[in-house]
């Protein structure tokens, strides 16, 4: 069994009868899904929260009950991957373009666990291009405004085209290297006009389960 499979059928046994439960997005979280589904053919009764339309369709075709992020005021649980971790836990995430719907539905949970093999681990954040969700309108205004930051934007591509998220916005991604200052950036990011979300997502786990050569590990935010 792969490591991504084996943190995503771990991160699973957190998930308990009733429950609302938010999918993650990628290669990673996938295999959650995976592992839900095959509970609930066994019985388990869940209601989820997808974060993207991809995983919206793996849910749907494993017979998981999906709910619209508008028809819930929690989640008990959300499981999802990251790109990368810090030692006190401040993630970048968005590999998936899926940041904006990965951060509302984790903003909600009353325990957020990131899954994630050990690679993902770093010391500082920033080898990680951060990505971070733009609107359509005026987006080369943006740019160039994220260029005079000197916070080296790269528009995300699908191909020959600008790709497009399930929120029909773009996607840019700031090659910021691992000396970059996170709050500098967070209140840089927060001042320009059609900057919808980043992709830090700081300290808002409660748990990372980590996988690689010696096993699974589980670690518990300093926090708790």
């Amino acid at each position: 069994m792969n490591l991504k499979k084996q943190v995503g059928y771990e991160a699973a046994k957190y998930v308990k009868d009733g429950m609302i439960v938010g999918l993650g997005t990628g290669s990673t979280a996938k295999y959650a899904v995976e592992a839900i589904g095959k509970m609930v053919a066994n019985g388990l009764q869940i209601k989820a929260v997808p974060t993207s339309k991809a995983t919206a369709k793996q849910a749907r075709e494993l017979g998981i009950t999906l709910l619209d992020i508008n028809e819930v005021e929690y989640i008990d649980v959300v499981i999802d991957g990251v790109d990368e971790i810090d030692p006190e836990f401040n993630a970048t995430k968005g590999g998936g373009a899926a940041l904006f719907r990965e951060k509302v539905v984790a903003s909600l949970g009353k325990e957020v666990i990131w899954i994630m093999d050990e690679s993902k681990l770093v010391d500082k954040l920033g080898a990680f291009p951060l990505p971070v969700e733009i609107l359509p309108y005026g987006y080369q205004v943006i740019f160039r405004q994220l260029e005079k930051l000197g916070l080296n934007p790269q528009m995300r591509m699908n191909g020959e085209e600008i790709l497009v998220t399930d929120n029909g916005n773009y996607i840019v991604d700031l090659h910021t290297g691992v000396s970059a200052d996170i709050s500098g950036i967070r209140e840089k990011l927060a001042k320009i006009v059609g900057v919808l979300e980043t992709g830090q997502f700081l300290q808002m786990c409660n748990r990372i389960i980590v996988g690689g050569d010696n096993g699974v590990k589980v670690l518990e935010a300093k926090r708790n």
